[in-house]
């Protein structure tokens, strides 16, 4: 296990990237100014073999995403995790905007919590951002035995110093133990931070809003379910989410449980809107493949409404006779103008423009693979019985596979990158291809102005051909941040 290391100053241009706008601290002062922020150079992804059958250790990849270098749209680094069998899935910072603030702090440190193990990898971005190094491992044993919990998923960085992780079950991948794992800032396990007593019914992501002195968390599934699989029956047997849990901030006393009843199955991604003083965010309901809207009431409880809806389509060819869009990954511009989703297994990203909050306006439209892709065996089936399938282009020569799963969006709101694996089990069952080929990376060109969508011909990061054979690749992150991991106080 890496030792810790003393945490020093350093400016905020570190080998050509930059870490932050100024030395106040990590980060940018309002989700605005951060629209103006340097473009982005590098991008690290999580890169998966677990559940693959390959048996080699999961690892974080640089991919160059400047368009000006020879090694443009190629991974540039792999930096592997010492164990195997891990399933690196979310990330997130030591320090943020929520620490802007603060000029002690630094956003150095990326956290990779394994949601199969348990570990915590802590990666040192600093010393080298095109290569990272290994800083320090978060022993399982050690988070189990100071609190019961297993399973971690969404890390994000506190204004403390602190780092809060949601959990999504016990070691025994029971729900009933999940929580939320506080660590400090050298990264020892300090305890939970819900009050006892007060863990949700399932886990999964959070966003916290200080100034409405609130924390909502969002709702997966046991891990004894989801790990083997997506099986409808564990559904109707209470196995997955359906409720949003409202916290007091910071305190962690459950306040509220908003059940979303059978329009919001299974919500996963969930985001405020970025202006601190906003009481309002969304959540991406998979199943039912509904965006959700949650907002404050007049006396001072917590409401929801459906916000979109993705009709499932009638298909042949495929295991049940309607396919829903599975809206996986979401997130908002910094501007809170737009709001950007995917559909999993239809196979097209959506833009909507969300100025006006409770009526969100389809502005764009992108498909980039998916089950219904021209090609694959299966067909929608119009009202009137005639049958269609998407066109989706080939890039660069390559037939794109998968269907559109994680994405990150450019600080100034122009560039949307997308990668295709939601999870090795699912990606086995809905899409074996991915087994055999591995993962790919598109941009989208994004008019953030009046609205559209367009694949960006010249940019495909192919994970088919890395030294160890394909991988799968799922959340991406910048060096300087982004508007999935910074949160504004």
């Amino acid at each position: 296990m890496a030792t810790d290391v003393a945490v020093i100053q350093h400016p905020t241009v570190v080998n050509g990237v930059d870490h932050g706008c100024c030395n106040n601290g990590p980060g940018y002062a309002t989700p605005l100014q951060a629209m103006s922020g340097p473009k982005e150079k590098l991008l690290y992804v999580t890169c998966v073999y677990s559940g693959t059958g390959k048996g080699k250790p999961d690892y974080l990849g640089t991919v160059d995403v400047d368009p000006n270098s020879p090694t443009y749209s190629k991974v540039i680094h792999r930096l592997p995790v010492p164990y195997v069998g891990d399933e690196l899935h979310h990330s997130g910072w030591n320090s943020c905007s929520s620490c802007h603030g603060d000029p002690s702090a630094q956003r150095r440190f990326l956290v990779l919590p394994s949601l199969i193990s348990g570990r915590i990898y802590v990666v040192d971005t600093l010393k080298d951002p095109k290569a990272p190094s290994l800083h320090k491992i978060v022993d399982p044993a050690d988070i189990v035995q100071k609190t019961g919990l297993a399973y971690p998923h969404t890390s994000h960085c506190l204004a403390s110093g602190d780092l809060l992780v949601s959990c999504l079950g016990d070691k025994d991948g029971n729900a009933e133990g999940n929580g939320f794992l506080l660590l400090d800032s050298k990264f020892n396990v300090k305890g939970r931070w819900e009050k006892p007593g007060h863990s949700p019914l399932f886990g999964y992501d959070f966003w916290y809003q200080p100034r409405h002195k609130t924390m909502i968390s969002s709702s997966w599934g046991a891990p004894l379910a989801f790990t083997k699989g997506f099986n409808p029956q564990h559904v109707s047997d209470g196995l997955y989410g359906r409720h949003l849990h409202v916290y007091s901030w910071p305190e962690g006393e459950l306040k509220q449980t908003m059940d979303l009843g059978n329009t919001g199955l299974i919500p996963l991604e969930i985001r405020f809107l970025h202006d601190p003083s906003k009481d309002t965010g969304y959540v991406g309901c998979a199943l039912t493949s509904n965006m959700v809207r949650f907002f404050k009431t007049p006396d001072g409880s917590w409401s929801h409404e459906v916000a979109i809806s993705v009709e499932p389509l009638k298909v042949q060819n495929w295991i049940l006779p309607e396919m829903p869009g599975l809206i996986t990954d979401f997130l908002i511009s910094l501007d809170d103008r737009f709001l950007y989703f995917v559909n999993w297994l239809h196979g097209d990203i959506r833009q909507y423009n969300i100025e006006d909050p409770k009526n969100p306006v389809l502005t764009g439209q992108v498909w980039v693979g998916g089950l219904l892709q021209k090609g694959s065996p299966v067909v929608a089936v119009k009202d009137d019985g005639e049958t269609w399938q998407a066109d989706v282009p080939e890039i660069k020569g390559h037939r794109l596979r998968g269907g559109p799963q994680m994405v990150q969006l450019s600080l100034d709101g122009k560039r949307l990158y997308v990668t295709n694996s939601l999870f090795s089990a699912w990606d086995h069952q809905f899409y074996p291809e991915l087994m055999e080929k591995g993962s790919h990376m598109l941009q989208i060109d994004v008019d953030s102005v009046k609205g559209g969508l367009a694949i960006n011909p010249n940019f495909f990061v192919d994970f088919e051909g890395e030294p160890e054979g394909p991988s799968l690749a799922h959340e991406m992150r910048y060096p300087g941040g982004d508007c999935t991991s910074d949160i504004w106080i």
